[in-house]
């Protein structure tokens, strides 16, 4: 039951999409992992905001372009996004797969955050 309710609530993009979307000005990727793990490979363009201090107030201001959550395997991702949702903001979309959906689709990754 609360499969169907998430997935009704938060929208699945393929890492081809969130890169399409990227590359052309209408999304924001907001990366919930940890530092440490950014600090090891980050997604370019990302913002960070760490799922463990997750504050749906610290997401920077989108101008515009919609907010697609990220993570390393696309758990954490439909977490942050139920809980900026929760806090009245309407943003559904996450990059399903995380990280690992991004490498394995052959798109870049730099390291340092």
């Amino acid at each position: 039951m609360l499969e169907d309710d998430v997935a009704n609530q938060v929208q699945d993009l393929t890492p081809d999409e969130v890169s399409k979307g990227i590359a052309e000005g209408r999304y924001l990727l907001v990366d919930v992992r940890e530092p440490n793990e950014v600090e090891a490979e980050a997604y370019p363009y990302g913002v960070v905001v760490p799922l463990s201090t997750f504050d749906p107030k610290a997401i920077p201001d989108p101008q515009g372009k919609d907010v697609v959550f990220a993570c390393r395997s696309g758990k954490r991702s439909v977490t942050a996004s139920l809980a900026a949702q929760a806090a009245g903001l309407p943003y559904d979309k996450h990059l399903a797969g995380g990280m690992l959906g991004w490498k394995a689709a052959g798109l870049p990754s730099k390291v340092g955050g």
